[in-house]
């Protein structure tokens, strides 16, 4: 039987997928270079002929009838014809600008949609809305907001994927890690830009013999690196800010903090260690003050602070441990414990952030390389909202809140427009997100399945998959330029978001703007170029467009190690300065004192937060619940995929119980049980996992939510969306980040729990 193979990536890897003469799917072959693969890398060519493909566009039947959020969720579908649906979109965007003006569009759809350059759906989506007049975006992300917005204060700067130390320098100069967090392999299963070269186990093997010490600080010991030299500490969750300042207090009382660095390269540690030593009110913040808020012994805290003044030292913080109430003091306390033992700047000390989050961000990357880009184009609109508050902003326009020293005015949002993303996997506290997701008048979404993104919309238009088009590959963590291409023809009447926009620009009268006469090959051809023009402008050699494409591949040499971060600022601080008011890494911010907020005080400092295993509320719900990314999909796509069904328990996505917390409540291994609180409810099935401390739970992020009565807030979820029980407040006035890890629950064992039906079409009524 003849058969052919085509090259395509996605954000889990790079991979060839071998058809047979008919079109059917017959393997998944790895990319050649790649030594480890992601588990889950055959999950999309498994799916993408699946019964939960969306055939052709549909109308919610309600929305037909009325145009309103009532019933969104709940409701069945219409099948119409593409002309009638992009008419009703057309029309839809025209008549809310006419009546509304464009600050009543809500275009910023989130999610790590494709992994290629030119198919990425928030950015085609943001390109066509821009040249409608504008729309409303959000600001920040979910992965790590709160530092993204706290580090222009501390060192002038927000490239967070930026600040990480790559594994040769650890490798070579490295004596003791210490990770905040962890760093749990399964997570360099993935990249936002694509994985390429899964080599972080072998980088890790290769650690156990001559690298560095790990020393893991964390609820779970499931999040130490797997090298043989590692320790696990573990530790109280949203206490990191109490450890540090313990860890901090004993090198400042036994002298074992740098001085000169401090005084030379630091702005404000004078009123920090005021602070830290108890002179302006308060108890010293001291190894016996943190223990008993930590549980972590006394003893150990000031030995972990004498190895780490001893040794070539990196601290490093995960990504989770700031997604939480507070969350930019820990990111702030990092950048001044690192300060302090005064190796900042120097080969394999200093601090990151992010060490093992995602794939190849601990690879040194090419300078200058380039990347092919769509360019977006202008938004008229300013007004945004952070990431995180989307649920306020529906509620409750015209509401004020503080978001970086200043009042923002949440719009009243008329139309939301999303692409790319699964609004019910990444939000917080479902069910009151569920009422405000009924507000606007028209939801509209483009995906390739049934998930819950296209169950809550009223216009609902079929998108390709990436195996059904072609792209480009190629990101800051990658050497590598990549062809994806087109492997099967479109399911069903399925279109590409950028065709179906042009086509919804032509009935607006500005598709001529929106294509600029390209077509899909057009575009990649005229940004590939427009990127190998830079690339050798900077020295590099790529191909033309067309051998490119015949080859597959164009590989940048890639450095054997990456540059020290600060070095130069090490160096010569005058030369160099920071990007912040006085040039220096900032102690104590005088911007942020000047806002006055009380939940982001002006130098680093231990706040309570609203939810934690030492406060009140913990009498009630004493489980504190920590949601991680999980080993088999990335965040919710490709839940209905072979590896993320196999992983379920019950057919319900596993939660992590210790042994004691689960025998105190009557709980065995495969158990469904209900997880609770004030705000929802969801079932899960139960694993018993000495991994954890006791008093913590643990569930992967991603399952389909589906709750018991669709459409309805206060439905119980039966699959196991944690979102259902999280606190959606901001991390504080300043960032307004998101704080999904900041929920303490109760659990039960759920008898005769009602079957799942996340994986089930909605239903459909034909004409």
């Amino acid at each position: 039987m003849a058969t052919r193979t085509t090259q395509t990536a996605s954000h889990w890897g790079v991979y060839d997928v071998v058809t047979d003469e008919h079109g059917a799917i017959v393997d998944t072959v790895p990319f050649h270079a790649d030594p480890h693969p992601a588990s889950f890398v055959r999950g999309l060519p498994e799916i993408v002929r699946g019964p939960l493909r969306i055939d052709q566009p549909y109308v919610r039947a309600g929305y037909l009838r009325h145009r309103n959020g009532q019933g969104r969720g709940g409701d069945e579908f219409v099948p119409v014809g593409w002309d009638r649906a992009l008419d009703l979109v057309a029309d839809e965007l025209a008549r809310v600008k006419a009546e509304h003006g464009n600050e009543a569009i809500y275009g910023g759809s989130y999610g790590w949609a494709s992994a290629g350059r030119l198919h990425h759906g928030p950015s085609v989506l943001k390109r066509f809305l821009g040249l409608h007049g504008g729309y409303v975006d959000k600001r920040g992300n979910h992965s790590f907001g709160a530092a993204l917005g706290i580090m222009p204060y501390v060192l002038g700067r927000s490239d967070i994927t930026n600040l990480v130390a790559s594994w040769p320098e650890v490798m070579a100069s490295t004596e003791l890690m210490v990770m905040f967090g962890g760093a749990a392999l399964k997570n360099t299963q993935l990249d936002p830009g694509g994985a390429v070269v899964h080599d972080n186990p072998d980088w890790y093997r290769h650690a156990g013999g001559s690298g560095p010490l790990f020393v893991t600080i964390s609820p779970s010991r499931a999040d130490q690196p797997p090298a043989s030299r590692s320790e696990w500490m573990p530790i109280r969750p949203h206490t990191d800010t109490a450890m540090m300042l313990g860890i901090a207090h004993t090198l400042a009382t036994e002298g074992l903090h740098d001085r000169e660095f401090l005084a030379r390269h630091c702005e404000g540690y004078e009123r920090f260690e005021s602070y830290l030593l108890g002179r302006e009110g308060g108890p010293p913040r001291g190894a016996d003050w943190a223990a008993a808020i930590t549980g972590v012994p006394a003893g150990e805290i000031r030995a972990l602070a004498r190895r780490m003044a001893a040794s070539r030292t990196m601290v490093n913080l995960s990504w989770s441990v700031q997604r939480a109430d507070h969350g930019e003091q820990p990111v702030w306390m990092l950048v001044t414990l690192a300060a302090m033992l005064g190796q900042i700047g120097l080969p394999g000390g200093g601090f990151s952030i992010g060490f093992g989050a995602v794939n190849g961000m601990m690879a040194p990357r090419v300078e200058g390389m380039p990347r092919p880009t769509l360019p977006l184009g202008p938004n008229a609109i300013k007004t945004y909202v952070p990431v995180g508050r989307i649920a306020d902003m529906l509620l409750h326009p015209g509401r004020q809140i503080e978001c970086f020293g200043r009042a923002i005015t949440f719009p009243d949002i008329r139309l939301v427009y999303s692409i790319g993303g699964n609004p019910f996997h990444h939000n917080t506290n479902l069910n009151r997100f569920l009422r405000a997701w009924q507000a606007p008048e028209t939801v509209i979404v483009h995906e390739p399945w049934w998930n819950p993104a296209a169950r809550h919309a009223d216009i609902v238009l079929p998108a390709t998959t990436t195996m059904e088009r072609n792209d480009i590959l190629a990101h800051e963590n990658s050497p590598y330029w990549l062809a994806m291409r087109q492997v099967i023809p479109p399911v069903g009447q399925a279109r590409n978001d950028f065709d179906i926009l042009a086509e919804v620009a032509g009935r607006l009268g500005f598709e001529a703007s929106y294509t600029e006469g390209r077509d899909e090959m057009g575009w990649l051809r005229h940004m590939y170029e427009v990127a190998a023009a830079k690339a050798r402008e900077a020295g590099y050699a790529p191909p033309g467009f067309d051998a490119f494409w015949q080859a597959g591949q164009f590989a940048f040499p890639q450095p054997e190690a990456g540059s020290i971060l600060l070095e130069d600022f090490r160096r010569d601080p005058g030369a160099h300065p920071l990007a912040t008011p006085s040039g220096r890494i900032e102690i104590h911010s005088r911007t942020i004192e000047g806002y006055g907020y009380a939940d982001c005080p002006a130098h680093p400092a231990w706040l309570e937060p609203a939810e934690w295993l030492g406060g009140e509320r913990a009498a009630r719900y004493p489980l504190h619940l920590l949601s991680n990314q999980p080993a088999t999909r990335l965040h919710s796509q490709l839940d209905p995929a072979q590896a993320s069904r196999a992983s379920k328990v019950a057919g319900r996505e596993p939660i992590s119980l210790h042994p004691g917390d689960a025998a105190a409540r009557g709980i065995r291994e495969g158990d469904v049980v209900r997880v609770f609180n004030d705000r929802g409810a969801f079932l899960a099935g139960a694993v018993l996992a000495g991994h954890l401390v006791p008093g913590v739970a643990q569930i992967a992020t991603g399952a389909w939510y589906d709750p018991l009565r669709g459409g309805e807030s206060g439905s119980l979820d039966k699959h196991g969306n944690p979102n259902m029980v999280t606190l959606d407040k901001g991390t504080s006035s300043l960032t307004q980040g998101s704080m999904a890890q900041t929920a303490l629950v109760e659990i039960e064992r759920f008898d005769d729990a009602p079957p799942v039906t996340a994986f089930e079409p909605p239903a459909v009524r034909r004409a």
